[in-house]
C-alpha cells in the first residue's frame, strides 16, 4: 500500500482552553488535490494549522511522507510544505518581486530567479508588476501572488486557507484552473479548505466535510457533489 504524502491520525487541537479538534483523520496522496468542507467553526482552518505547527495540537500524530511531523513553521517549510493562509498574508509593504524572492527563503539552490520566471508563465502579469507593492494589487492578484509566492520554495505540498474570500467568482475560477493546472502539469499536491463546495469539488479528487472539529463524511469528490443529502446537510445546496 502507497504511503500517503500526508497523514492525520486522530488530531486533537486547541486554542487554550477551547478544543477545536476533536479526532481529525485525512490523507492526501502525492499528487492529488483534497478539499476539507464545512460550515463556519468546523475546524477546517485549524486543520491546516495543525499541520504547519501554528496551533497548539492536543493529541494525535501526523505524518510526512511516513515520517512523524514535528516543530513549528520553520521546520514545516523546510519540510516543503507551504501554507497560504486565510486573508491572502502578502507582505504589502513589498514588492511583487520581493515577496516572490521571500518565498523562496528556506532555498539554497541558484534558480530563484529561473523559478521567478517559472511563475510568470502562470501568472503573466507578475512579470509586469514585479516593482509594485502588493498592497496596491487588486484581492485576486493578491490571492495569485501569495500562491505564487508558495510554490517559490518548490513545495512537496500546498495548503490553501479559504482561496476564494471575497473574491469575485470570475478571479475565484481563474484560481482553481490554475490550481488544477499546476496539479495536472507539475502533480503539484493540494490540501484546500474552501467554503465554495461547489468549485473545490469541481477541482478536487477527494473531500473532507467537518462538522464540529470532527470528520462527518469523506468520499471521492464527485460522489458527494451528487449526494443529494450530503449536499443539503453539510455542504448548503
Amino acid at each position: 500500500m502507497t504511503t500517503p504524502l500526508l497523514a492525520l491520525d486522530d488530531v486533537h487541537a486547541r486554542y487554550g482552553p477551547v478544543q477545536a479538534l476533536h479526532g481529525v483523520s485525512l490523507e492526501v496522496a502525492e499528487g492529488e488535490i483534497v478539499a476539507v468542507l464545512g460550515a463556519n467553526g468546523a475546524g477546517k482552518t485549524t486543520t491546516l494549522r495543525s499541520v504547519s505547527g501554528t496551533v497548539r495540537r492536543s493529541g494525535g500524530e501526523i505524518r510526512f511522507d511516513g515520517t512523524p511531523l514535528r516543530g513549528g513553521p520553520e521546520a514545516v517549510a523546510k519540510a516543503r510544505i507551504a501554507h497560504v493562509p486565510e486573508g491572502r498574508g502578502t507582505f504589502t509593504d513589498l514588492t511583487v518581486e520581493e515577496n516572490l524572492r521571500l518565498g523562496a527563503y528556506t532555498r539554497r539552490d541558484r534558480e530563484v530567479r529561473a523559478d521567478i520566471d517559472r511563475m510568470a508563465e502562470w501568472f503573466p502579469w507578475l512579470a509586469e508588476r514585479s516593482d509594485q507593492r502588493a498592497g496596491t494589487l487588486s484581492g485576486g492578484e493578491q490571492q495569485m501572488l501569495a500562491l505564487a509566492r508558495a510554490l517559490m520554495g518548490r513545495p512537496r505540498l500546498v495548503m490553501l486557507d479559504e482561496p476564494s474570500l471575497g473574491l469575485a467568482p470570475m478571479i475565484v475560477r481563474e484560481i482553481f484552473r490554475i490550481v488544477r493546472e499546476l496539479n495536472a502539469a507539475e502533480g503539484l499536491t493540494v490540501l484546500v479548505v474552501e467554503q465554495d463546495a461547489r468549485i473545490a469539488l469541481e477541482s478536487a479528487a477527494r473531500a473532507y466535510v467537518l462538522e464540529v472539529g470532527r470528520v462527518a463524511v469523506s468520499g471521492a469528490a464527485a460522489e458527494l457533489e451528487a449526494d443529494e443529502a450530503v449536499r443539503r446537510s453539510y455542504l448548503g445546496y
